[in-house]
Parts: structure tokens; C-alpha cells; sequence
């Protein structure tokens, strides 16, 4: 029998031609669990991007032997129910880790630099014609700080904080970082404790999964252990930040800046005040979304289902 292989969205082409050798690749163009369960009847194999695979839609799927996460992390996926049903589940760890750790510096200079706020004063004509533009810089308030000198605090030191920390240390920031689960830090970074971590950085970069241990992980406890003007960065998952305490931080001077580049849900509502707050740095869920890492991924989940397919 022919087996059929389920996308609820497009993966890059190198994906999709292996899928292509293994079965019938169909995808579905939507991630609404309504009108993906008949489809799942009918199929071997289900790919994700960042949408959730209910423990209903799993059960739909009679035929279903693995499900394929196009991404890092997992936790969007009913693993208990997966477990419960034999249904594996691959994910593509480390596909996309160069290109978030490239975008973790992006943001960490975007929100030093105060450039997001500089360019929109400067599309706006705030700038007059009567004093030079470094000085209207000044003036306005817009004088960035270098991350040369600077203490960064990785919260997670997987592939991905891993990367951030060899490209933080090459432009000059000491790193530490915190993480329960490593006891050798990477090269040039140094082990510490999170309450250490918040005390001493000047930018704090999230990287762990969202899990029952880390959800509200940076609240307003750690906010006010933060050093102040601090300058925080999520590229890890939404529910790992008070996203209430952030904007009163970040209201009371006490948060320097916040980056943002997940949300909950997805896509955020237009009126989320993230989406406007001076400060923040938000952007769409786009820190893996490079042409190389998305061929990684794409390969890296259709070599993982197609294993596991029979």
C-alpha cells in the first residue's frame, strides 16, 4: 500500500523531493484541527511547522506512525499522547541553531543601538533641518551603548546558546550562562547560578524549552534581579515570559529593552502592546528563517520520518 505523507504547510524543495520518494506527499495549506482530522485519517506520516498536534488530532489519524516537527523543539506535540498511540515523534535539533544564534546577536545590537526606535524617528521626520543628524541623534535620546565590554547571560546552553556565545565572545562581550542540565560550559563561558546570571548581565538571552519548570521562568522576581537598563531577548518560546511583567518593567525604566520574536498565540493580536511599545524589538517568529536553515530542517524532518515510516 502507498503511503501517504501529510503536511499541514510547504517545507522547503529539498524536503519535499525526499518525501516525494518514500509516498504520496499531500499538504493540507491550513493548521486548523477541524479540517485537518478527516485528512489525517488517511495518512502514514504528519509534518508541523510551529502548530500544535492535539492528542484528537493524533487519534484521527488511525494509520498515523510518526509525526515530524519542523523545528526545534517539541513542545507543541501531545507526547504523552503520541507515547500512548506509538506514534514517534522526530524533530530536527540543531538544524537551525547557526541562524537563531546569527539573530540573537542581531537583536542584542538592534536594542543596544536603539535602532528600531532611530529609524523610526527618522522615517517619521523627526529630525529637523536645523542641527546635524549625530546631533539630533543625541538630543533625542537615541545614543546607543557597544556590546564590546559587555556581560552576556545565556539561559540555556544548548546548540543554540552554544552559537550565541561564540559569536558574543568574537565581538568582545564576556558570557556566562546558566543551564540545570550541563556541568562542562562551552569554551570561554562561564557556569553560574540564574540569580548570578541576572545580577551580572547587561543582556539576557533565552534559550530553553518551554516545560512545566520554565514557564514564567522571567517574571517580575527575575525582572527586579535584573541589573537595571538590562536588555532581554526571547528567540526560546513565549510562555517562558511574563510578557505583563516585561511591560511594566519596561514602562518603569527598570528593562533597558525587550526582543521578541515568539508569541502566544500565533500570530499576535495587531493590538498587542509588544507590537508597539518603543522598547521593544518584536519581530515574527523569523529567527530561523534563513534559505540555509530552512533546507536543513526540511531535509533533517523528511530523512527522520521517512526512517521511521518502515
Amino acid at each position: 500500500m502507498t503511503r501517504t505523507i501529510l503536511l499541514t504547510e510547504p517545507i522547503a524543495e529539498t524536503g519535499m523531493a525526499l518525501l516525494r520518494t518514500a509516498g504520496e506527499v499531500h499538504v493540507a495549506g491550513t493548521t486548523d484541527e477541524t479540517a485537518l482530522r478527516p485528512l489525517l485519517a488517511a495518512a502514514d506520516a504528519l509534518i508541523v511547522r510551529s502548530s500544535p498536534v492535539t492528542a484528537k488530532m493524533l487519534e484521527a489519524g488511525r494509520r498515523l506512525k510518526v509525526v515530524g516537527r519542523h523545528g526545534a523543539g517539541l513542545d507543541g506535540i501531545d507526547l504523552v499522547a503520541a507515547e500512548r498511540l506509538g506514534i514517534r515523534v522526530v524533530g530536527t535539533p540543531g538544524a537551525n541553531s547557526e541562524s537563531v544564534a546569527e539573530f540573537v546577536i542581531l537583536a542584542a545590537l538592534a536594542l543596544a543601538r536603539q535602532a528600531p526606535r532611530a529609524a523610526a524617528a527618522l522615517s517619521a521626520g523627526a529630525f529637523g533641518p536645523d542641527r546635524s543628524l549625530p546631533s539630533a541623534v543625541v538630543a533625542a535620546g537615541l545614543t546607543g551603548t557597544m556590546l564590546t565590554g559587555r556581560i552576556l547571560g545565556l539561559v540555556g546552553l544548548g546548540a543554540i546558546g552554544r552559537g550565541v556565545a561564540a559569536r558574543a565572545r568574537a565581538l568582545g562581550m564576556t558570557v556566562i550562562g546558566h543551564d540545570v542540565a550541563v556541568t562542562k560550559p562551552p569554551p570561554g563561558v562561564r557556569l553560574v547560578e540564574m540569580d548570578e546570571l541576572l545580577g551580572e548581565s547587561d543582556v539576557v538571552s533565552l534559550h530553553v524549552p518551554q516545560t512545566e519548570q520554565t514557564i514564567g521562568l522571567i517574571g517580575a522576581t527575575a525582572l527586579e534581579r535584573m541589573r537595571p537598563g538590562g536588555l532581554l531577548i526571547n528567540t526560546a518560546r513565549a510562555g517562558v515570559v511574563d510578557t505583563e511583567a516585561v511591560l511594566a518593567a519596561l514602562d518603569s525604566g527598570r528593562l533597558g529593552g525587550y526582543a521578541v520574536d515568539v508569541f502566544h498565540p500565533e500570530p499576535p493580536d495587531p493590538g498587542d502592546r509588544l507590537l508597539r511599545h518603543p522598547l521593544v524589538f518584536a519581530t515574527p517568529h523569523m529567527a530561523a528563517m534563513t534559505s540555509d536553515a530552512l533546507d536543513a530542517m526540511a531535509v533533517a524532518v523528511a530523512r527522520g520520518v521517512i526512517d521511521h515510516l518502515g
